[in-house]
């Protein structure tokens, strides 16, 4: 089998303070997870060392265009915040993709640059 890994894409544009990214990057790594129907890759990708990537969109569009792609072929779960602290409630921060092969991912993220 590939290489597993999971992304986490995060929106720049909302100016997030590090500590509101990290939390809203773990809410999206964890709803992903979530969406895996595959225990043996699930724990394939533990084993692993849980791979992931965190990369950056300029725009709510560009966040939700992605969400819209890729979840058509892999586990996707979009984060919306609960507007108690920086964004306005409801406001998709960021996506969770995977984890899965590498390839599928990339397909969706590999243009796409580091946070």
């Amino acid at each position: 089998m590939n290489s597993l890994k999971q992304a986490i894409i995060v929106r720049k544009d909302l100016k997030m303070k590090p500590g509101k990214i990290a939390a809203q990057a773990a809410h999206a790594s964890l709803a992903a997870l979530d969406k895996v129907q595959d225990e043996g890759l699930v724990e394939e990708w533990k084993n692993s060392g849980m791979p992931k990537i965190v990369l950056k969109v300029n725009s709510e569009k560009e966040l939700l265009d992605l969400f819209m792609q890729a979840k058509k072929e892999v586990p996707c779960a979009l984060i919306k915040d609960a507007g108690r602290t920086q964004v306005e409630p409801g406001t998709a921060t960021c996506i969770g993709i995977g984890p899965a092969e590498e390839s599928k991912i990339n397909k969706f993220t590999g243009k796409l640059k580091l946070l």
